[in-house]
């Protein structure tokens, strides 16, 4: 019996945040909970284009937030 549920994943890269909506798969095999191959390629592409610096890319699959550091 196989299971699958989306969820969100967050990416953190340099100033930036990727939300990314995922499907994990989950079934009796011991490597459950996982990814479909398709979905682990999104995020190594979005991490990717965060790193890179193209932000326009990254916001094709995800939506994404820059982060601010609070002084204090």
């Amino acid at each position: 019996m196989m299971k699958i549920r989306k969820q969100k994943k967050l990416i953190h890269e340099g100033n930036y945040v990727a939300e990314i909506e995922v499907e994990y798969i989950y079934s009796e095999t011991e490597w459950s909970p996982y990814l479909s191959l398709n979905d682990a390629l999104k995020l190594d592409d979005v991490r990717e284009a965060l790193r890179q610096g193209d932000i326009e890319t990254a916001a094709g699959f995800a939506r994404i937030y820059t982060l601010t550091p609070v002084a204090v």
